[in-house]
């Protein structure tokens, strides 16, 4: 699904976040990408997401080289990326009215109507069908959050990334927006990127989780997440032993980029 071969990334006049790193997804997988502050974890998102272009290496993603946003590939951001003046329905809308006008290549097509079924079958879904003639003011965060997934989702991504959405909310709230994530992914069989700087949250969402240290990043250091796919993971002793694992891989990563 993805393939970075030797990418190196680095904004104008600012030493390098990315060199010569590699690094693979494959198809349908859950990955955590998790590090400090400043290791360039939204830069590669960004990357991914084709809104960022590497200053070298490769970047594949579904086996082609990627050098504009693909319209099969979802984002989601951390401040939610809803328009202020459009109601809930109008934003899951947003697009599906884009893809209408462009196509499904990303170029200009004769306009059709929007289809309303898939519409309404996501805010269903995800529990927002009761607001979708409300504006997102009025919304709390994990509404705002749903609203922000449904119209990703409604376009049927196979390729959906995350920029630490979750983080705003309180507990209760971001732990039922992860199960609901874990739930979609398992149903739509997309592959899933999440970026985050909570260790718990990267061992509960990750199969597989990318650590990140310091910058600049020269090696992909990977840590396998097995458990993350038995029910109950969240609750169970080993999750805990796997989080102080984690957090000693971060701290590896981190103190050993210093040195």
């Amino acid at each position: 699904m993805i393939s970075l071969s030797s990418l190196t990334f680095a904004y104008p006049h600012q030493p390098a976040l990315f060199e010569d790193f590699t690094w693979q997804v494959a198809d349908g997988q859950s990955w955590a990408v998790l590090g400090v502050s400043g290791c360039g974890k939204t830069t590669l998102l960004y990357l991914l997401a084709g809104l960022l272009q590497p200053t070298g290496g490769r970047l594949l993603v579904g086996g082609a080289p990627l050098n504009r946003p693909r319209t099969q590939t979802g984002l989601v951001l951390q401040d939610y990326g809803l328009l202020p003046w459009a109601t809930v329905r109008q934003n899951v809308q947003l697009g599906l009215r884009v893809r209408t006008f462009y196509g499904p290549d990303g170029k200009h097509s004769p306009s059709r109507s929007v289809p309303q079924q898939p519409v309404d079958a996501w805010l269903e879904r995800l529990g927002i069908a009761g607001v979708a003639g409300q504006y997102p003011q009025r919304l709390s965060g994990g509404q705002r959050q749903r609203a922000a997934i449904a119209r990703t989702l409604v376009l049927h991504p196979d390729l959906l990334l995350m920029d630490e959405p979750f983080s705003s909310l309180d507990a209760l709230t971001r732990e039922s927006l992860q199960d609901l994530a874990l739930e979609l992914w398992r149903e739509q069989g997309f592959t899933f990127i999440l970026v985050t700087h909570a260790i718990e949250e990267a061992a509960c969402l990750g199969q597989y989780i990318l650590v990140l240290g310091q910058a600049p990043q020269r090696q992909a250091q990977v840590v396998a997440n097995p458990g993350s796919l038995d029910p109950g993971w969240r609750s169970a002793p080993a999750y805990q032993d796997f989080c102080r694992t984690l957090r000693g891989y971060l701290e590896e990563a981190r103190d050993g980029a210093k040195a």
